[in-house]
C-alpha cells in the first residue's frame, strides 16, 4: 500500500465577505466563519483536519459523553485525540448531570481542548434516553444548571450546540439562548429543526434570526447548508455570525473551498474531477489507517468511501465489493483501482 502523504489544500486569504472574516469566541480567534458541525462517527481528528485544509475556519469534535467511566474506552480516546490540529481546538461534551458535565469540561481542557462545546442538539434516541442532547430542551431549569456548571468549571470559552426546541409548537430557543448568554456561554450554534423533526423536512431559519436579534453573543446557523449559494442565503436570512456545515461535508470536504471561492468572487467552482477526488480519498484513507490502525481503520473508512463515490458510474456495485475487503491494503487497492478506471 503506498505511503501517501496527506494532500493539503490551503485556503485563500480572507476577503471582505463577513463570513470570511475572523471571529472572536471568548478571546480566541477563529480564522473564518465557516464551521464543521460535530457529527458522531464522522468528525474525528483526520476529518476535522481535512476540512480545515479545505478552508473551514473551525471544527468541533465528536460528542464525548460526560461519564468518567467511559473516558478510558478506546472510542473515547480516539474522539478526544487532538494531535496536530489547527487551534483553537474545540471538544464537545454531553450529559445531564451538572457535576459530571463540569468534570468532563475540566478533563477536556486538561486534555488539550481550548473551547468546550455542550451538546443539547443531538436527536439520537440512545442519547435522548439519557436525557442528554436535545432531550434537555424539555427541562429549562436543568439546562440552566448545566450551563452554569460548565461555564464555571473552566477558565476557557464554553459554547452551546442546540436546536429550536424539543417538539414542534413548543420551540423555546429564544429562552434557552438568553439563558445561555446569561450563563456566560461564548457562542451558540442552532440547528434550525426541533428534536421532533430529527433531520426531516426543511430547516427553519426565522427563529435563528430572532435569536440573533435578541442576544449579543455570536450566533451560528446550522441545518441544510449544502452549497455555497445556500451558505450565502442562510447568512442573509438569519444575519448569523457564522455558518456550520454538517452532513453536506460528508464525502465532499471541499465544500468549504467552494463556499469561500463563491463568497470571494460570486462564481461557483466546477465540481472536482475524479482524478482530484482520487487524490483526496487516498490521502484521507491513509490518514484513517494511521490514526485507527488496521482493524478499525478499514471499517471506519467504509462510510467515507461510500460518500466519496456516490454518483460515480457503477459505484453501487463497487461499494458492495469494497465492503467485503477486510484489510486496509485490500481496501486501498480496490478504491484506487475503481477511481483510476473513472479518471
Amino acid at each position: 500500500m503506498p505511503n501517501n502523504s496527506p494532500v493539503v489544500f490551503s485556503s485563500s486569504p480572507v476577503a471582505d465577505h463577513p463570513l470570511l472574516q475572523p471571529l472572536n469566541i471568548g478571546g480566541l480567534t477563529i480564522e473564518n466563519r465557516l464551521m464543521v458541525a460535530p457529527m458522531a462517527g464522522v468528525t474525528d481528528n483526520p476529518f476535522r483536519r481535512l476540512c480545515k485544509s479545505f478552508g473551514a475556519g473551525h471544527a468541533v469534535s465528536e460528542m464525548i459523553i460526560a461519564d468518567t467511566a467511559l473516558y478510558a474506552r478506546k472510542k473515547s480516546l480516539y474522539r478526544a485525540n487532538f494531535d496536530n490540529e489547527i487551534a483553537p481546538i474545540s471538544a464537545q461534551i454531553a450529559g445531564a448531570e451538572p457535576d459530571k458535565l463540569a468534570e468532563a469540561a475540566r478533563y477536556q481542557i486538561d486534555n488539550g481542548a481550548q473551547i468546550i462545546d455542550i451538546n443539547m442538539g443531538c436527536p439520537a434516541k440512545k442519547v435522548c434516553r439519557r436525557l442528554a442532547g436535545s432531550a434537555l430542551l424539555q427541562d429549562e431549569d436543568l439546562v440552566a444548571r448545566l450551563l452554569d456548571a460548565a461555564v464555571n468549571s473552566v477558565n476557557a470559552p464554553v459554547t452551546l450546540k442546540t436546536r429550536l426546541g424539543f417538539e414542534n409548537g413548543r420551540e423555546n430557543i429564544l429562552r434557552v439562548a438568553k439563558r445561555a448568554e446569561q450563563a456566560g456561554i461564548a457562542a451558540i450554534a442552532i440547528h434550525g429543526r426541533t428534536r421532533e423533526d430529527m433531520y426531516t423536512g426543511e430547516a427553519r431559519y426565522e427563529l435563528i434570526r430572532e435569536v440573533k436579534e435578541s442576544i449579543s453573543i455570536p450566533v451560528i446557523a446550522n441545518g441544510d447548508i449544502d452549497s455555497a449559494q445556500k451558505a450565502q442565503r442562510v447568512y442573509e436570512l438569519t444575519g448569523c455570525d457564522a455558518v456550520m456545515i454538517g452532513r453536506a461535508a460528508q464525502g465532499q470536504p471541499w465544500i468549504f473551498r467552494d463556499i469561500g471561492h463563491f463568497l470571494r468572487t460570486g462564481e461557483s467552482l466546477d465540481a472536482p474531477s475524479v482524478s482530484e477526488i482520487k487524490d483526496i480519498v487516498l490521502a484521507h484513507l491513509q490518514e484513517l489507517y494511521d490514526f485507527y490502525g488496521e482493524y478499525s481503520g478499514c471499517r471506519i473508512a467504509r462510510k467515507h468511501i461510500a460518500w466519496y463515490t456516490t454518483g460515480i458510474r457503477n459505484s453501487n456495485a463497487f461499494r458492495q465489493a469494497m465492503y467485503g475487503e477486510e484489510s486496509t491494503a485490500g481496501q486501498f487497492r480496490v478504491v484506487e483501482a475503481f477511481l483510476h478506471e473513472h479518471e
